[in-house]
């Protein structure tokens, strides 16, 4: 986890979600709503947290990762790169 996790942003717990009644998942970065996952991808993400859900530096991994967070700087290079 620390070669994933440097700074230890995930330690500090920045993420909550929430299951609704009909299968959803919300996201939550500090409070704010930034994502919400609907029908397999909710099933998918609901089955890899109950997997972890004692591990709650796991927990957030799998939130920072389908919501991209913590993603910045260079994914877009790859694209516009030149040589």
């Amino acid at each position: 986890m620390s070669e994933i996790d440097k700074r230890n942003r995930l330690s500090e717990e920045p993420f909550t979600y929430q299951i609704t009644k009909n299968g959803t998942v919300t996201i939550n970065y500090k409070g704010k709503q930034i994502k919400v996952v609907k029908d397999k991808e909710a099933e998918r993400l609901i089955a890899r947290i109950k997997a972890v859900e004692n591990n709650k530096l796991e927990v957030q991994l799998l939130l920072a990762k389908i919501t991209g967070n913590f993603k910045r700087g260079n994914e877009k290079m790859g694209k516009n790169k030149r040589k």
